[in-house]
């Protein structure tokens, strides 16, 4: 069952704090899960939550690092020795110690690697931390179990019972060869039932999927969606195995990458949270709004160079708002689409099948919200002309902001550029000035003003 923080366990521990009864927190916050005591943390002020930190193990303070805000684990850690952080680190995996001690100073770093009692755990984060986090070395840990080609079954489920206590999961039994370059993997089935003579080359599965060390994040995500995996091997330039990726971490990959895209979608330029500084916040959202600005303040010199049709065609205005939200609504659902498409796979480059069904889908929706607007035009203002005008307008400008939305993701992806940014005030200011133009130059076609 899932615990849930309220405000009597709140403010029972506050008690316990202010009494320094020890021996009751560790009772109370003993059997709940890491998550759930970060959560309580979250809610507590930075004194108290560190109090609470200190008096925990180590094996489950550890844990409870990685669940933390940034804000208040940085908080915890500076109020924390360089040996008291290091005893924390020698109980995570390899992957989750480096992205901490990425965290610090790089003063404070080395004073943390030198008090770590197991010397090749520092070793292994030491190397983790010459990568980008944004990569896959960044991403991997180095725990793992592998065999050589050349062992025999029993000789290899000896040396997998003493790699295995280094390791909480034992995902998959990878095989390398004696220069330790990655061959395959060892299906458990076929340790279990082959001979305990037989040699590993013999049984192991050739056909594995791996990454490089370089592979960036969201490639390795795309890669575990697809073959839906719970790990994968990470091999350096020479093809040796020096590491694994695990389901937990691309879980992550995958969450920022959608909280990055939908801050994209939405006009924020950069990285934010809820907790940052409202210099920050502004940072972020104002360069699109400014560029929305200018962008609409040429919209409204297309309108000014229209005012004759305004005063002879009076309904002319009355439906430039609708047309805007209409062609920016379909302008942001195509892009969206193709956004989605470029993330998952399913779409890799232009496609004229694709494209070709984009125009069709907006065809027939800008036909059917046209026929609409025509006979609510002709049943309100009785003008049928101007009512056709409008009606083809809407049309033209609809397939107009479809093709747009379809094809800006296309070339940004093509030239590098996130698409995610196409999905909103892009398509939608864009579509504001060249809609207008396209409205009142085929307005101006039919009725001739």
């Amino acid at each position: 069952m899932e615990f849930k923080v309220s405000r009597e366990f709140i403010h029972q521990l506050e008690e316990l704090i202010v009494k320094k009864n020890d021996n009751e927190l560790e009772v109370l916050l003993n059997d709940l899960h890491h998550a759930d005591i970060a959560e309580i943390l979250e809610e507590l002020d930075f004194d108290e939550a560190t109090y609470i930190f200190k008096v925990l193990d180590s094996d489950k303070t550890a844990e409870i690092l990685l669940e933390l805000e940034e804000d208040l684990r940085e908080n915890i850690l500076s109020r924390l020795s360089p040996k008291e952080i290091a005893e924390e680190l020698d109980e995570l995996e390899t992957n989750d110690a480096a992205d901490i001690i990425a965290e610090l100073s790089q003063e404070i770093k080395a004073e943390v690697i030198s008090e770590m009692v197991d010397v090749e755990h520092a070793k292994d984060i030491v190397e983790l931390l010459r990568y980008d986090e944004n990569t896959a070395g960044g991403l991997m840990g180095k725990e793992l179990v592998k065999v050589n080609e050349n062992w025999n079954v029993l000789t290899c489920v000896k040396e997998m019972r003493i790699q295995a206590e280094n390791v909480s999961r034992v995902h998959s039994i990878y095989v390398v060869d004696d220069e330790n370059r990655l061959k395959g993997r060892l299906s458990l089935k076929d340790l279990l039932t082959s001979s305990t003579k037989t040699q590993i080359g013999e049984v192991y599965i050739r056909k594995l999927n791996f990454v490089n060390v370089d592979t960036e994040d969201v490639e390795v995500a795309r890669i575990m969606q697809k073959y839906d995996l719970e790990a994968i091997p990470v091999v350096d330039e020479l093809g040796r195995l020096v590491g694994r990726i695990t389901i937990d971490d691309i879980v992550d990959v995958i969450k920022e990458e959608a909280d990055k895209d939908y801050q994209l979608a939405a006009g924020i330029t950069q990285d934010i949270e809820t907790n940052d500084s409202v210099l920050e916040l502004t940072k972020a959202r104002l360069p699109w709004l400014l560029i929305g600005m200018v962008i609409e303040i040429v919209a409204s010199f297309v309108l000014k160079d229209n005012e004759t049709a305004f005063q002879k065609y009076s309904t002319l205005i009355i439906f430039v708002p609708l047309l805007s939200a209409t062609a920016g609504n379909i302008g942001v659902q195509a892009s969206a689409i193709v956004v989605q498409g470029l993330a998952n796979g399913t779409l890799k480059e232009f496609s004229k099948s694709y494209f070709s069904k984009e125009i069709t889908v907006s065809m027939i929706s800008g036909s059917i919200i046209s026929l609409l607007l025509l006979a609510y035009h002709s049943l309100m203002y009785g003008q049928y002309l101007v009512g056709i005008a409008i009606s083809i307008s809407m049309i033209v400008v609809i397939m107009f902001a479809a093709t747009l939305g379809t094809l800006v993701p296309l070339f940004l992806h093509k030239n590098k550029i996130d698409p995610a940014i196409a999905t909103g005030p892009f398509i939608t200011t864009t579509n504001d000035v060249f809609g207008i133009m396209l409205y009142f130059g085929v307005a101006k076609m039919i009725l001739g003003f």
